[in-house]
């Protein structure tokens, strides 16, 4: 029987538990192959939130759930683009401003410039392109398909957000010790691993705000991921520089928090999500 507007009951902790298990299954194993081997078991682990979260849908008898998952993917009329471009700019003054701090540290000017290569090896220039926008693509159908809403329906979007970026963060743990990822480059200093660890969290927060001020629009959480993904891979910071934006990300977060306290302190949408309209927050 199909369930009626606002009944359907979300279910978090058994999405987490299918996101982390199906993810893993793939990333545990990858620690111990080759690399090649290991970069397809990782695209099958990137895969899972995605299909989890699609899964959790279809399966869940509410037409509703399963038409606010078609309108926050193809809504291209949901996104607002101002937002979007503020939520760019702001990323790319953190960055800035992080590089401009650490030249106080002894850090290189040049750090404002691209990088030829990428971090992750076993892929080549057009393959790591392609895994980069894949990325960002599979991960905001997971996270956004299902995942944030399914927190979000039993609190306030700042404490969802903090819940969802400690979560986000963890769900990596396995790619530290996979040869040839980003993560794994990080175990030189166990100061680099736990600084990313934390800088997930503040993410959290700036990307529920890009897809609250679009009307949970995914297509505007995807165009941000990307962005985010590709100037964290391509501008040439050192790791050191890479702690100082930590600190520069959770000054912006406790500033776009202050600038959008209604939308985040809000619980008109508890229990009710599928029934309310977002998208008045806005950067002031």
């Amino acid at each position: 029987m199909t369930n009626t507007r606002g009944k359907y009951k979300y279910r978090p902790i058994r999405f987490f538990v299918c996101a982390y298990l199906f993810t893993w299954i793939f990333w545990i194993p990858a620690i111990f192959v080759s690399e090649n081997t290991g970069v397809a078991l990782m695209l099958l682990g990137l895969c899972a939130p995605a299909i989890v979260s699609t899964v959790f849908v279809l399966a869940s008898g509410c037409d509703e759930l399963k038409q606010d998952l078609k309108n926050k993917i193809i809504g291209f009329y949901k996104v607002k683009w101002v937002n979007v471009f503020w939520a760019i700019i702001v990323f790319a003054l953190i960055v800035v401003a992080s590089i401009l701090v650490s030249l106080l540290f002894g850090q290189s000017i040049d750090q404002l410039s691209f990088t030829e290569d990428f971090s992750f090896t076993g892929v080549g220039i057009g393959t790591a392109f392609i895994t980069i926008i894949l990325a960002s693509i599979i991960e905001e159908v997971g996270w956004k398909g299902y995942c944030e809403d399914s927190i979000g329906e039993y609190m306030n979007w700042f404490w969802e957000s903090l819940i969802f970026g400690v979560l986000w963060s963890l769900w990596h743990l396995p790619l530290i010790f996979i040869e040839g990822t980003y993560h794994a480059g990080l175990m030189v200093n166990p100061l680099y691993v736990i600084n990313f660890f934390i800088s997930a969290i503040p993410g959290g927060y700036i990307i529920t705000w890009v897809y609250l001020v679009s009307d949970r629009s995914i297509f505007a959480c995807m165009i941000f991921h990307l962005f985010a993904n590709f100037m964290q891979e391509k501008i040439a910071m050192t790791q050191e520089t890479k702690c100082i934006e930590t600190a520069v990300f959770i000054v912006a977060t406790i500033i776009i928090v202050a600038c959008n306290k209604k939308m985040f302190f809000e619980t008109d949408h508890v229990g009710r999500l599928l029934e309310t309209r977002f998208g008045e927050g806005r950067m002031k």
